[in-house]
């Protein structure tokens, strides 16, 4: 993989959501080291915690639901995932938001492709993070892939004004790729009906 091209990298999640607001930005990373004890928390969460919590409400509400998913060990990785929550609705001016915490041990998304949706954040915690080119240089596109931790910002189909030019195409890391077997965390957060959310789809699958 390439290293991240410094046009679309930024010091922090704030940086990136105010790159993200201009109409030419169609992805914004702030890439940022988990530091041990989140690290830590979100391994434990990988081995103990459902392999996927898939929900939606406010940061308030997402808070009193969760709680009782999480134990003393991977409690920081909540509070890290609630305070990306908080910073997406203070940016989009959202007021709730879908929210999906998944155990990846397969690929997914294996094609690069467009969200139809407005604004999509991911911070893979463990493993290797999501993959991207620029969709005007085609099959041939150098392709670049986000750390762990880093906090990606994608603009959707469904953005206000979004225009092909310049956009950017997506796909989770095939892991079947990898020479040994791979796991990912994966926090996404986007619109609270994104993907046609409703209260039937919420759930939480434990291991």
């Amino acid at each position: 993989m390439q290293p991240l091209p410094s046009p679309f990298s930024h010091s922090t999640p704030d940086a990136a959501f105010h790159a993200i607001s201009r109409p030419d930005c169609h992805i914004a990373l702030a890439a940022r080291g988990l530091g041990q004890a989140l690290d830590n928390a979100a391994r434990i969460y990988l081995e103990n915690g459902p392999a996927l919590i898939l929900t939606a409400g406010t940061p308030s509400a997402l808070r009193q639901e969760l709680t009782s998913l999480f134990t003393g060990a991977t409690r920081v990785l909540l509070e890290d995932a609630l305070a990306l929550v908080e910073h997406y609705c203070a940016a989009t001016e959202m007021e709730a938001v879908r929210f999906r915490l998944e155990r990846i041990t397969h690929d997914s998304c294996r094609r690069f492709h467009v969200d139809h949706v407005v604004l999509r954040l991911l911070c893979t915690y463990v493993g290797p993070g999501v993959q991207w080119r620029l969709a005007n240089a085609g099959e041939n596109a150098v392709v670049h892939q986000a750390d762990a931790g880093t906090v990606a910002l994608l603009k959707g189909g469904c953005y206000p004004g979004w225009q092909p030019e310049g956009a950017v195409q997506h796909r989770s890391p095939p892991l079947s790729s990898l020479p040994t077997p791979t796991t990912r965390l994966l926090l996404t957060v986007d619109a609270p009906q994104a993907c046609g959310m409703s209260d039937e789809q919420r759930q939480v699958v434990r291991a």
